[in-house]
C-alpha cells in the first residue's frame, strides 16, 4: 500500500487549495487518475463533486467531507481519521461499521464483497 503523497497534479492541487468550485469546473476535462492515494488532511472539501472519481488509499484525516455524496466514488483503502462526515454519502459496500473504525482509528477501509 502506498503512503498518501503531495502530487503537482493541477486537479489535486486544486483539493489541496480548497478551491471547490474551480476543481468542480474542471474534473470532466482533465486526468482524473492523479487522485487516488493523495493527501487531503485537514481540507474544506466540502461541496465537491466526487461521483465517479477514485479516492483509493487516500488520506483524508480531519477533513471536512460534510454533505459530499461519495456513492459512486471509489474509498477503498482511503483514511478518514476524525474527518468530519455530516450528511455524507457513501458507497454502499462500505459498511457503518468499517467507516466508523476509520473515522475513530485512522484503519483503511474495506469494502464488503458479495
Amino acid at each position: 500500500m502506498k503512503k498518501p503523497e503531495i502530487k503537482t497534479d493541477p486537479l489535486y492541487q486544486l483539493l489541496r487549495q480548497e478551491d471547490i468550485k474551480s476543481f468542480n469546473e474542471q474534473r470532466d476535462s482533465l486526468d482524473t487518475s492523479e487522485l487516488r492515494s493523495g493527501d487531503y488532511r485537514g481540507r474544506d472539501l466540502r461541496n465537491m463533486n466526487a461521483s465517479g472519481l477514485d479516492f483509493s488509499n487516500a488520506y483524508f484525516r480531519n477533513a471536512d467531507l460534510s454533505g459530499i455524496d461519495f456513492r459512486t466514488t471509489n474509498l477503498e483503502g482511503a483514511s478518514l481519521l476524525d474527518a468530519k462526515l455530516s450528511g455524507t454519502y457513501f458507497p454502499a459496500e462500505l459498511t457503518a461499521e468499517e467507516i466508523r473504525l476509520s473515522l475513530d482509528t485512522g484503519t483503511r477501509m474495506r469494502y464488503r464483497r458479495s
